[in-house]
């Protein structure tokens, strides 16, 4: 558990340089993160310490616990609404009659713990693949420039790489930066089926879970019901069945406590909002990614932010000069170099391109 755990410490590092932007970091940083951190939660608690106590008569508690466990439990939804010592013993824990009650099985709580290990693998899939396609081109084209002292002999150097590069290579980094949108796109899709996923996961009420749980304290005692008794009950039944002396079939009823659905109802009311919150953010930074794709006056305006201390004319004859992946790569490039670098690789990129232009 601890080397899964040091393997992912590297994701709270703070990268050198940046390949990416805010909204792509919550999907491979900050959910993987607390993806990971809830599976080993979950798995502490569910093979460390005792992850189910059940209560019956004649059979052994050992193994009652094992056969409830592997066999799942089950609750009575109609025993959910009243209070509790009065109209029964716990929220949906009552007696039911086979056939005409309707009866809840809870099986997925063994596999909370993997699922969510799963879930992380998801979210960083995109940028695994970004960072497969860039190939660290960003990274190679900083060259040290994003220290803000540098020898003006060495500074002038990289400044002159960079110039020429851009020149050699306009118009045809368009591929580079369509493939980081498709990971933007990727990473939107990922979010919103997982939406879906965990909903069938829990039986179609993931996706209401979160606004449940919140209009669950402006409700009436006796009229409501607790959605994380609903979806995590704490205290569950179980059948077991086995053949008496005179081999008949016996069935004996008990009680199962589930303490790890204290910790799961928790996760999930979390999961509910910050996954609502992602696929929003997500959202709008895709109609964000298609204004800047759709839209040159866009991308001049988003240059003109990046470089403030260069000349609006400079910045205009290089927007003017490139297409959207040269463009991309130079934005990139803005968030990594120092700013008084950035203003002068503008300058002498305007020199460049208006010299073209004279010729």
């Amino acid at each position: 558990m601890f080397d899964v755990f040091g393997s992912v410490k590297g994701l709270l590092k703070l990268d050198s340089v940046c390949i990416d932007n805010n909204v792509f970091r919550l999907h491979y940083k900050a959910t993987v993160i607390i993806l990971i951190a809830f599976s080993l939660l979950v798995t502490s608690r569910q093979y460390i310490g005792d992850p189910i106590d059940c209560i019956v008569d004649e059979i052994p508690l050992a193994v009652m616990d094992t056969y409830c466990w592997i066999y799942s439990t089950f609750t009575i939804p109609n025993r959910l609404i009243g209070r509790v010592g009065k109209d029964y013993v716990q929220p949906g824990v009552g007696p039911h009659v086979e056939g005409q009650d309707e009866v809840k099985y809870h099986k997925y709580y063994q596999w909370v713990c993997f699922v969510l290990f799963f879930q992380a693998i998801l979210f960083y899939v995109p940028r695994y693949l970004w960072k497969t396609w860039e190939g660290g081109r960003i990274k190679m084209l900083v060259l040290d420039l994003n220290c803000p002292i540098v020898e003006d002999e060495c500074k002038s150097g990289r400044k002159k790489l960079l110039v020429d590069y851009f020149h050699t290579n306009l118009h045809t980094q368009n591929f580079y930066a369509f493939r980081f949108f498709i990971c933007e796109v990727l990473n939107f899709i990922n979010v919103v089926r997982q939406i879906f996923f965990m909903d069938f996961f829990l039986d179609g009420e993931f996706s209401t879970y979160g606004s449940d749980v919140v209009s669950f304290t402006e409700m009436e005692p006796e009229e409501r019901v607790d959605p994380m008794a609903r979806v995590f009950p704490k205290v569950t039944k179980c059948t077991f069945h086995k053949y008496g002396p005179s081999g008949t079939v016996q069935k004996f009823d008990g009680l199962c406590v589930l303490p790890l659905n204290i910790v799961n109802e928790k996760i999930y009311v979390f999961l509910w909002f910050w996954f609502m919150i992602l696929s929003i953010l997500s959202g709008i930074s895709l109609l964000y990614r298609m204004a800047v794709v759709a839209g040159p006056r866009v991308r001049l305006y988003l240059l003109r932010a990046r470089s403030r201390l260069a000349p609006q004319e400079q910045i205009e004859a290089v927007a003017r000069k490139l297409q959207i992946g040269d463009w991309f790569v130079l934005y990139q490039l803005g968030k990594n170099i120092d700013p008084l670098i950035y203003k002068e690789l503008m300058t002498e990129l305007a020199e460049k391109f208006e010299g073209n232009d004279k010729v």
